[in-house]
């Protein structure tokens, strides 16, 4: 038997203003809202989902994360969705990437890094790509 991940936790401070970025840029709803945390997901139910906590300004985030979100472009390139993403909000954020690395980093609106692959580490685990 092995794990499965059910759920992502992100400290907010603003978390109707985190909510609207993460639906925006994945394309989600809201799926419950108990005032402490609001949770999002796909549209058709499927997992994993993303909690928005709300925090106190004491717990206001100051360094690197230390875990983030790998995204892919479905249906567009990677320079579009880059593109997108900093219209919904986010901006590029320097966490020590070299110049030579294939995906973009960027900050959603409280600084979370998160990344832009150029293409899925399905594709790139496939023999001939």
């Amino acid at each position: 038997m092995t794990s499965r991940i059910a759920t992502v936790a992100i400290d907010a401070l603003d978390v109707p203003r985190l909510a609207e970025f993460w639906m925006a840029v994945l394309g989600w709803r809201i799926l419950e809202d108990d005032g402490e945390v609001l949770t999002i997901g796909p549209p058709d139910g499927t997992w994993p989902t993303i909690d928005l906590v709300r925090i106190g300004d004491l717990e206001a985030k100051t360094t690197k994360n230390r875990l983030h979100l790998d995204l892919r472009a479905d249906g567009s390139t990677q320079a579009l969705e880059v593109e997108r993403v900093l219209a919904l909000g986010a901006r590029h954020a320097d966490v020590g990437q070299g110049p030579d690395v294939s995906w973009v980093v960027l900050a959603d609106p409280e600084g979370n890094e998160f990344c832009i692959l150029s293409r899925s580490v399905q594709e790139a685990a496939r023999p001939g790509t």
